[in-house]
């Protein structure tokens, strides 16, 4: 009789989802599954930007882990991961409960990093966690709505994310009485905004930002923040009323610490078959992960198209045979909404822009969410 081997998930991100379903439709012989994730319902971070400028629901936007779990005869525990120990094959949860495993797989993401500026993890509101965020964006929307005071909002960050989310704010806070009295500010290092995209996707952006009223103050690196300031190396000072951190994304300690293999900032590095390099039981996957011969930004993006390999290579390990091996693709369709139902897509050096591309993200996004939320019987 066959062994029963635990394979035990560590996040509920876009990999996850995906080996959750597989699994579900196809179970591996002799395996115990286990799901462990902080948050119930897991965002689809695609979707935050059009959630925070009202064009989706809260379910709109979310996967039921617990009913996925079920789904793939899952057991699923609802804690935060706080240590690792790779030799003697145990999970630490914050509870203090250790889990056992025979196969591990890590897909918890990443947040933008605070910890090399001083002052940020204490005066700036990071993007993720973004059931984190979201209680913030309430408590935001009830200070505007209940005072009469104006209000400057920035964002630090010129990435996609960062343009994205102001947009969305923007879009969404101007909709509102309390318009005239709230200005938007976004604060990036570099020279311009989506500094790794093509010039003509850059030269769109600067235009909606001029056309919304929003202030872009490029070349200011953040090197120290307070209560309603950031310090900037060129000699500013810049005063805001809230600061949104949408910046380079940071890793959890606990891989270090745990003695995995990882990269100069902490990421798990993995091979081809998204295995670890130091640990062939152990898998990682999304922003976690480094793929070092590969390397690619942190996108989700890329924690979508590996979901089926983690779910095959997953099964094969299981099963004692050999892995496949899973390239990122080195070209992928960015579509970054406005806030007002029309993005700008590209796709290499191509681009394209209107309300059809927002229809076509839409489309993307919903079907992406149906996957995992309507789910065969």
């Amino acid at each position: 009789m066959s062994c029963v081997k635990h394979l035990v998930l560590i996040g509920g991100g876009h990999s996850h989802v995906a080996v959750l379903r597989a699994f579900g439709m196809a179970p591996p012989p002799a395996t115990q599954l286990t799901l462990i994730c902080n948050v119930v319902h897991t965002p689809y971070s695609g979707m935050l930007p059009g959630l925070i400028a009202g064009h989706y629901r809260f379910e709109d936007t979310h996967i039921d882990l617990a009913a996925l779990a079920g789904f793939a005869s899952s057991a699923f525990v609802n804690d935060t991961v706080v240590g690792l120990d790779p030799d003697a094959k145990q999970v630490y949860r914050a509870d203090g409960m250790p889990i056992a495993y025979d196969v591990l797989s890590i897909n918890i993401g990443s947040a933008p990093n605070t910890n090399d500026v001083p002052g940020a993890a204490e005066h700036t509101i990071p993007v993720k966690p973004i059931s984190q965020f979201l209680s913030y964006w309430k408590a935001l929307q009830a200070r505007i709505a209940g005072n009469d005071k104006s209000c400057q909002i920035a964002v630090v960050g010129g990435g996609a994310g960062g343009v994205e989310l102001l947009l969305a704010l923007q879009y969404r806070l101007s909709q509102g009485p309390h318009a005239q009295r709230l200005s938007f500010h976004l604060v990036t290092e570099e020279a311009e905004l989506l500094s790794t995209y093509p010039p003509s996707i850059r030269e769109t952006f600067h235009q909606t930002f001029t056309s919304r009223g929003i202030t872009l103050h490029t070349n200011h690196r953040v090197h120290q923040v307070e209560a309603n300031r950031v310090h900037c190396k060129n000699g500013a000072v810049l005063k805001f009323d809230e600061i949104l951190w949408v910046t380079a994304a940071g890793a959890a300690s606990w891989p270090t610490e745990a003695g995995l293999a990882v990269d100069d900032r902490g990421f798990i590095s993995i091979g081809e078959a998204m295995q670890s390099l130091s640990h062939q039981d152990i898998f990682a996957v999304g922003d976690i992960a480094s793929l070092e011969a590969h390397p690619r930004p942190k996108s989700g993006v890329f924690a979508v198209k590996q979901g089926p390999a983690l779910a095959e290579n997953l099964r094969r390990h299981l099963m004692g045979e050999p892995p496949v091996p899973h390239i990122p693709q080195s070209k992928y369709l960015s579509l970054i909404s406005t806030g007002d139902r029309y993005a700008i897509a590209s796709y290499g050096h191509w681009s394209m822009q209107g309300k059809l591309m927002w229809h076509l993200k839409d489309w993307i996004d919903r079907r992406f969410i149906a996957t995992y939320t309507v789910l065969p019987d």
